[in-house]
């Protein structure tokens, strides 16, 4: 999409690519989103998962899969003569943008998941991806019944609830100038040496959420002042925010969000 054609850039128009500059000393390689360390603290926001009103069904989202293929209500998916469908397992989980399922789902807390079936909320010396929950899954595959986080980027409602926390928690409120940058891995003409980086309010970080030209929140978010920055990795189901205590203290205490401390990640 042409940069004067998309509707973001009024709002949150491109940024050097040297933005980054300063996070990639501090970090080193942002491919799939610049990992701070503690700006002096920090914490994961973990993405959201749902729950059926009915509870977890014994199928899970391969066995249905599977059983769709077989009756042929659902057409293989073959490439160059190979059955993808016969090499790969239906996990459940989903890539990119996320949100609330619909009428019949409710919230489900790690927390609660890990109470209910042992497995801790991350285990020790990993990070918050989908080796979480084994004990939950079937040969890896979740049950019907539970919608998993997704990967690689903020669920809506935890993202705009973060937004507003930030906000509250930042001098300039929502004139805060903020930068966000988007991993090549995440645009559909990936640029491994020019990065896309924008420049806005804090305000109107909203409306990144939907940015056109990708089906991800942003790899990092920071303000310009780097009081705090946070990163989404390509890879994880949870986002690292890094910055002064009181607003780790807030998102700890917070009613919606939910966020751990990872003493093998500060």
């Amino acid at each position: 999409m042409p940069e004067d054609a998309n509707p973001l850039s009024a709002l949150w128009p491109l940024a050097p690519s040297g933005s980054t500059d300063w996070l990639l000393e501090l970090c080193g390689d942002g491919l799939t989103g610049f990992m701070p360390p503690a700006m002096p603290d920090a914490v994961w926001v973990l993405n959201a998962m749902y729950e059926h009103e009915r509870g977890p069904a014994g199928t899970s989202y391969h066995e249905y899969h599977q059983a769709r293929l077989a009756e042929g209500s659902v057409p293989p998916h073959i490439v160059a003569g190979i059955d993808l469908e016969a090499l790969g397992i239906a996990t459940g989980g989903g890539l990119g943008r996320a949100g609330h399922p619909g009428p019949g789902w409710r919230r489900l807390r790690w927390a609660e998941l890990a109470q209910r079936t042992g497995d801790p909320v991350v285990p020790d010396g990993l990070l918050p991806s989908y080796r979480c929950f084994p004990s939950v899954k079937k040969e890896d595959s979740w049950p019907l019944g539970i919608v998993p986080p997704t990967e690689g980027s903020l669920d809506r409602e935890t993202w705009l609830r973060l937004i507003g926390i930030l906000t509250e928690h930042s001098p300039a409120g929502p004139n805060t100038l903020c930068l966000a940058y988007y991993n090549p891995l995440m645009l559909a003409a990936a640029d491994f040496d020019d990065l896309h980086v924008r420049t806005g309010r804090l305000g109107d970080a909203e409306i990144l959420y939907d940015d056109a030209e990708t089906d991800f929140s942003p790899s990092n978010l920071w303000a310009e002042d780097r009081s705090w920055c946070l990163c989404t990795d390509y890879d994880l189901w949870a986002t690292k925010v890094a910055g002064p205590p009181a607003l780790i203290e807030a998102l700890l205490n917070d009613a919606e969000i939910e966020a751990v401390r990872l003493p093998w990640a500060p």
